[in-house]
């Protein structure tokens, strides 16, 4: 477990929160590691949880599959990001999408219980966890906007253009690498993957964008 603090000490949610502090907390938040190869399920649709996890290494995908097969990406988990945080709730209900590796990836499970009560000493880096796990919830929310702002669009384009402006303002950059493939893409904007490959050689061809692969650069 200590090998992952240099890892939790640059997370959100121990953002200001020091080596030494965190080993303490470890041990009170009721940390456990688990590993995950490449394409195995985190959490399962349907299964309750009880914990605030933490990605310290890989990459997760929160999606969902319908009954026929059909993909959904909701959202995607980088290092240093919580989630879990929407189901731990008394009246939450069971979890409504799954969570996958999409590297081999490590996450770190904390008792929920033990995080949202401070101890009896009150102490200062317990209070300072609490106040990073609301502000990167908030962060969350803000991301879940911008995505249905995308969703919103009527068209392939218009969400295409919906989505690679907001990377570029995100990136400060026209040119700008995007964290999906074009089939990942296609799940995350619920859009058709060959419709979609034929608006960018479109917009290509209009002198739009250029790109290749997951790279990207608007003109």
């Amino acid at each position: 477990m200590e090998k992952y603090i240099s890892i939790l000490k640059r997370t959100k949610m121990f953002a200001g929160v020091k080596d030494d502090e965190i080993k303490s907390l470890i041990s009170c938040l009721g940390a456990r590691v688990f590993t995950y190869k490449k394409g195995e399920y985190v959490l399962r649709q349907g299964e309750h949880l009880s914990d605030i996890i933490v990605l310290v290494e890989g990459k997760l995908h929160i999606q969902k599959d319908d009954y026929w097969g059909n993909r959904s990406i909701l959202s995607q988990v980088a290092v240093g990001e919580m989630f879990g945080e929407a189901y731990v709730a008394p009246e939450s209900g069971v979890l409504l999408n799954d969570v996958v590796a999409v590297e081999d990836s490590t996450v770190i499970f904390f008792d929920v219980k033990r995080v949202i009560t401070t101890c009896s000493s009150a102490c200062r880096f317990h209070t300072l966890v609490l106040q990073n796990m609301f502000f990167a919830i908030s962060e969350k929310n803000k991301k879940l906007v911008q995505k249905l702002g995308h969703m919103s669009k009527r068209s392939t384009r218009e969400k295409l253009i919906s989505y690679l402006s907001e990377e570029a303002k995100r990136q400060n950059s026209a040119s700008f690498v995007i964290p999906f493939n074009r089939q990942q893409l296609a799940d995350f904007l619920s859009v058709d993957r060959s419709a979609m490959s034929n608006e960018l050689c479109k917009m290509r061809d209009e002198g739009l964008l250029k790109f290749d692969k997951s790279a990207f650069k608007l003109l």
